[in-house]
Formats: C-alpha cells, structure tokens, sequence
C-alpha cells in the first residue's frame, strides 16, 4: 500500500511538474541516469529521456546538475503532542520533515500523556489529517502510560490505527512484560520499537562512561547497558518468533548482537541516528548539552566505526534522525541537569552527505537506500521513483554549501547536532505522496510550460 493508503496527512493538489534532465538515483529500483522527471497527477508518470519530456502545462523544473532521489522516511521521531506543543507540533514536525526530504515519519508515543489508548491515536490521526505537511504514522506504547507494568490494549490499538509500538525514552525492564507484548505483536501485527537501556547499568549517566567521563568528571553510561539489553530482548523475539525494531544503535556490541541475531533468522531490525554516525564522545568536552546530551549517548570512535560498518552490511537497514526537539531552557543549564535529546530531521542528509560520502566513508547510493528504509520495518511500502509508483521525490544541490542554523529552522526548537555548522548538500524541493511539500525558498520551481 502507498504511504497515503496507511498514513495520514492534509489533503491538497497532487503535483504536476518536470524535473528537467536531474541525475536520478534510486538504488533499489536500479535507476541512475540522467532523466526528465515526469511527475503527474502525484504519480511518476515517466521517466524520459532528458530534454524530451512532454510538459503538458506542469511546472517545468531546470534540474540539470541536480539530483532526484526517493524521498525519505524517518521511523522515529519525537512531535511532542500532546502536552508539549511548545516545542514540536504536527504542523511544524511536519514542515521540518519535510525540509529535510521527507516523505514520511513515524511520531513516538512518550508523549504527556503518553499515547495509550485507542482515542489517543484517533485524536492525533485527525490532527495530521488537519495539518501534516507529509503523511505521519503514529506508535502507541507498548505499556499504559509507559510504566513497563501492565500492556496496552495491542489489538484495540492496531484497530485504530496505530502502525506499531514503543516505549521510547524508557525501556522495557521486565522481561517478563516483554515476552507478554511479543505474544500479543504476533497476534495484531505492527512492530515494537525498542529503546534498549539497562537502567540499573545506566544509573544518573549523563554522557558514554569511558576516559572523556573521567577526563571532564561526568558519571558515565557504559556501552554495555544497551547490548545486554538488545541481547535480552533477540532472544525473546526469536522464543515467540515475532518482530522487533531496534531504535538508535549506538555501541558497537550492539550491532554484532544485531548481526549474529539476524543470521540466527530472528526478526529483527535496526536504525541508527546521524549524530551517532558522525560524532563520538570527544564532543562532550565542550559541556555543551544543546548539541551533544542526547540518550544513548554519543560513545567512541570504534562504535562509530562499527555503526559505520553495521550501515554498510546491512545489519542496520536505516537511519533514523530521533528528532527530538527541547525548548532553549531546557538546554542552556549545566550538563547534567539539561535534556537528552537532539533534532535532526532538517539536517539528516546533508550532515550524513558531509561527513560520510563526500570522504568516501559511505557511497552516495548507500546513504540514500537507508535513509528510505525506515518504511520497511513498519510494513510500509518503501519510497521508489519507479514509474507507475506514488510520487515521492527529494531533489537536492549535493554542491551547495550552508550553515546549519543561518536562516532559521521550521522546526520549533533550535536543539540541532550540527547548529552553527557549514554543511554541503541542500534538499530544494521535496514531493511527499504526490503533493509539493516543501520548495527552499531560494529556489523556484519554475514556470508552467
């Protein structure tokens, strides 16, 4: 099913344009070529060879020297509704999503109040179908009001919408509550998220425990609350044989748990965030929790280079910005007493193009493919430029430098990894289920033909 049949969005016009002679690159449908990209009545309609397009009165794009990828799909992402619209709400979550590529995200449930019961999620699927820029899947938790005792009704849920579930921001500490909602995820479909985290190894941890802990006198959270965690939680998902999502690895035991789970044929799945991808735990000698305070936390330059790894092979099928927006005084007091959290969804692409393709890290391909594979682990039908399929296009300037922060946000909190830095690759229009979602406002699509 399209994004639209499952999701949950405003309505508007379905898109009517050309991208005149973009390089496309969608590496699951095969295509890299230079192409006139037909876009009509928010469907590929075609892709023609270049200059020799039928424009049929739709805007006509100049795209040469650009690139068309499949729009992107970020599985986990924090709106904040209810109760703190302040800082994220439908409508700015969406727009922020949608300046970063975005053709579809999936909103976490830890929530005030958490999102637990069939009424909750009916409210919010109308709010996106108010507001959503593009379309927004919306998880419940796993556990009413996330207290990780007594599970949620699961199929009640499913029923009214919810496309998985997640306690995120908390574990799931009882193994014996999980192994219950694993029983119950077989029988009403959709998958649990998990944010995997040993509290009793965690304890009042505010950064990774290692040498930069000791070095700037921060209590540390070892790598190792996390792996035992997602060992714990493969084990019970291949008992039960249901499905798991892992949320934001970030310590290399982790991935080769992940890894040595996937060949035991466990259904299991994983996502890394960006700022671990790109940033290690030397950052935090700088105290600043605006950038740098985010839970897991940043670790070592070896699990960076294991998630590298882990992207690479396709332990980690996506990544996933775990966009998380905080008000400015909940950022600007000492570190350990500032929020855990980052934004990311503005950004993703381009840092990740920064850091990791333009060094030759990663291929440009790669990044792509995982930044659309967030869809896959939900059951969702995964964004192609194939013709014939719903139009989801992310059209970018891979030479255009900027600095992160300089013109503003959509997002309503500035809590970006990367504020202040200069980053090169710029998202230009984004084509989310068929509709023009966003468009810098630098660059103009051009004139009806």
């Amino acid at each position: 099913m399209s994004l639209t049949e499952t999701l949950d969005m405003r309505p508007g016009e379905n898109a009517h344009l050309v991208l005149r002679r973009a390089t496309v690159l969608d590496p699951v449908a095969g295509i890299d070529a230079v192409h006139d990209v037909v876009v009509r009545d928010g469907q590929i309609a075609a892709l023609a060879a270049p200059g020799e397009a039928e424009t049929d009165g739709a805007e006509v794009v100049e795209a040469e020297g650009l690139h068309a990828f499949p729009a992107f799909f970020d599985p986990h992402v924090h709106l904040r509704t209810p109760g703190h619209e302040h800082k994220e709400d439908v409508e700015t979550g969406t727009r922020s999503a949608a300046a970063g590529g975005y053709c579809g995200i999936l909103a976490m449930a830890n929530t005030e109040p958490p999102v637990s019961t069939a009424a909750d999620i009916s409210a919010l699927r109308e709010q996106a179908r108010a507001g959503a820029s593009v379309p927004v899947g919306f998880l419940a938790t796993v556990t009413k009001a996330m207290q990780g005792r007594e599970l949620t009704e699961m199929v009640e849920l499913r029923e009214a919408g919810a496309i998985g579930f997640s306690d995120d921001g908390l574990p799931i500490t009882s193994a014996r509550v999980m192994r219950r909602a694993l029983q119950y995820q077989r029988l009403c479909g959709g998958n649990i998220a998990l944010h995997e985290e040993d509290p009793e190894l965690s304890g009042d941890g505010v950064m990774h425990e290692g040498p930069v802990s000791a070095a700037v006198g921060l209590a540390g959270i070892p790598s190792v609350s996390e792996s035992t965690m997602v060992s714990r939680d493969a084990a019970l998902a291949a008992y039960e044989e249901a499905r798991i999502h892992v949320q934001h690895l970030s310590a290399a035991e982790s991935v080769e748990v992940v890894r040595a789970a996937k060949a035991a044929g466990v259904k299991i799945s994983a996502e890394a965030s960006p700022h671990h991808l790109c940033l290690t735990d030397e950052e935090v000698r700088s105290l600043d929790p605006q950038r740098f305070k985010m839970n897991p936390p940043l670790r070592r330059e070896s699990d960076r280079q294991a998630l590298i790894e882990g992207l690479r092979e396709g332990t980690i099928e996506c990544i996933a910005t775990d966009h998380a927006p905080h008000q400015a005084e909940e950022k600007e007091v000492p570190y350990e007493q500032a929020a855990m959290g980052v934004t990311g969804l503005e950004t993703a692409f381009a840092a990740l193009h920064t850091e990791l393709v333009l060094p030759g890290v990663i291929e440009l391909g790669l990044l792509v493919e995982r930044m659309a594979g967030g869809a896959a682990p939900f059951g969702l039908e995964r964004p192609t430029l194939a013709p014939g399929s719903e139009a989801n296009v992310v059209l970018c300037d891979l030479g255009a430098e900027w600095t992160v922060g300089e013109d503003g946000y959509e997002s309503r909190s500035q809590n970006s990894w990367c504020a202040g830095r200069t980053v090169t690759g710029r998202v230009l229009i984004t084509v989310a289920a068929g509709q023009v979602a966003f468009r810098l406002r630098s660059f103009s699509l051009g004139v009806a033909a």
